[in-house]
């Protein structure tokens, strides 16, 4: 997309309240799912399966391993965000300068329904299809660009797949 085409996104959400307000509680409450969801399934893990078991050890460090990277990439690389580059105000209330490519909250979310994925396929795909809304909001709310989220879908795939179901 172009600049125009955020700035005309960012204003179809904000003229109605209806709208910026969707938009606002699925930005907001489906991160807010998958940060529930996802330490309940740890603690499950741990309570059934034992602190030293693969299925444990790989469900919590994978994520972790792979929200730690990606947040020394983004600051390493320090992308602009659409609001920074094309001067507009985004639909939610952000001012977080740079640190847009990728998007952590897409890679996290991916990542972290790659890990559901392995542990049971119904609850996994449900995940994917929150991550995949979760990735869409962070567009429709204008903070990041399609490649950061893109970019963040591929890695939390394909860092799941390796770790997963390859190695």
């Amino acid at each position: 997309m172009k600049g125009e085409q955020y700035k005309e996104l960012s204003a179809f959400f904000s003229e109605t309240k209806k709208r910026s307000t969707t938009l606002k509680a699925l930005h907001d409450i489906l991160p807010l799912l998958m940060l529930v969801f996802y330490p309940m399934e740890a603690i499950y893990l741990l309570v059934t399966e034992g602190i030293g078991s693969e299925i444990f050890l790989r469900f919590t460090l994978i994520p972790l391993g792979t929200f730690l990277l990606i947040t020394a990439v983004r600051a390493i690389i320090n992308a602009r965000r659409p609001y920074e580059k094309y001067d507009y105000t985004p639909v939610i209330k952000k001012t977080t300068k740079g640190k847009s490519f990728p998007s952590r909250h897409t890679v996290s979310a991916f990542i972290i329904a790659m890990a559901f994925l392995y542990i049971n396929t119904s609850i996994g795909v449900i995940m994917l299809v929150i991550a995949a809304i979760i990735g869409v909001t962070r567009v429709l709310c204008g903070v990041h660009f399609i490649r950061d989220v893109i970019s963040g879908a591929a890695i939390g795939i394909a860092v799941g797949v390796l770790g997963y179901f390859v190695f």
